[in-house]
């Protein structure tokens, strides 16, 4: 082979400059795509997992309210049974007003209006001395029945000095109808 002259080892050199910059151009652009394209996905798995911790932390904080409200209510929804709730929810008020001093009058049951979820209403009258009476409205959210007070009217009784009448209206949910509007997405 034959030595190269000035001019071709300058012409080689020029070459391999023009080359190298070719392939440090166009190979870090394709680097650079290929960069950018990982660090969106990177960015966007980063995103969907705050997503779902945040789901997580809402889904905890659900169970939480739950756990509490069971607690405070003394109730399991899992444990009642909608052919017998009404009977034993009735039991457990006159349980509750004979333990308090009360004495119990007529209670009159009617069934509850499905529109409004309800599953059955009573009317009940109580009488007894006030601070009976007081005790009694403070137990009933306790009692692990889903009971809502729809009424109450205190008055004094004529004919004994002393005691104070209650009626009361009572209403018990139908927790089949509150977790079935849970379930279907609001449209």
């Amino acid at each position: 082979m034959k030595p190269l002259s000035d001019r071709d080892k300058r012409s080689l050199r020029l070459g391999a400059t023009g080359l190298a910059i070719y392939l440090v151009f166009f190979g870090g652009y394709r680097l650079m795509t290929t960069l950018e394209t990982s660090r969106n996905r990177s960015l966007s798995l980063a995103r969907e997992a705050q997503k779902i911790h945040l789901e997580l932390v809402t889904q905890e904080s659900k169970v939480l309210k739950v756990v509490k409200l069971r607690k405070l209510f003394q109730m399991d929804a899992t444990k009642l049974s909608k052919s017998t709730l009404v009977g034993q929810a009735s039991a457990a008020i006159q349980t509750a007003a004979a333990s308090s001093g009360l004495a119990l009058g007529p209670i009159r049951e009617s069934s509850g209006r499905s529109a409004s979820k309800e599953l059955s209403t009573m009317q009940l009258e109580m009488a007894g001395p006030a601070p009976a009476i007081l005790a009694i409205l403070q137990r009933l959210p306790t009692l692990g029945f889903p009971l809502f007070i729809d009424s109450v009217q205190i008055s004094q009784d004529p004919s004994k000095p002393g005691l104070t009448k209650l009626n009361l209206t009572l209403v018990i949910l139908d927790f089949e109808q509150w977790k079935n509007e849970e379930e279907t997405p609001n449209a």
